[in-house]
């Protein structure tokens, strides 16, 4: 396989993006970080270095193991990085989905002004706990 690879087309092809124009974009916008430093789109990335990505409001960092030849299907992304991502920062995506996850009735409808002031104000508690 391959020494090297542009950033934005690594991370493309092991599925962390959708699209390659949003890898760039990450990188231009300071969220891709390696050995603590910020990096171009072109950036030549090598087997061993550690990816740290701001996506809010978690950090995720990734190890590479090789490249592939072009995009890959998610059963053989391990053969191609490695997922360091602590638990806690998954963790903080599940508090997150349960704070907005709201229950109604089916059959009730949309809730009212009121309910609607209610339900946003008794989240913002939630996330000042």
């Amino acid at each position: 396989m391959e020494e090297s690879k542009r950033i934005d087309k690594w991370l493309w092809e092991v599925r962390v993006f959708k699209t390659r124009t949003l890898a760039t974009l990450a990188c231009r916008s300071g969220k891709l970080r390696i050995d603590g430093q910020t990096v171009k789109p072109s950036r030549e990335l090598r087997q061993g270095e550690r990816i740290t990505l701001y996506q809010a409001p978690v950090t995720r960092t990734f190890l590479v193991v090789d490249f592939p030849k072009s995009r890959i299907a998610a059963r053989l992304l391990p053969d191609f990085m490695e997922e360091l991502t602590t638990e806690e920062e998954f963790q903080k995506l599940r508090l997150i989905k349960e704070i907005n996850f709201e229950y109604r009735d089916r059959g009730v409808g949309r809730p009212t002004k009121r309910q609607r002031r209610d339900i946003e104000q008794l989240k913002k508690h939630w996330k000042e706990e």
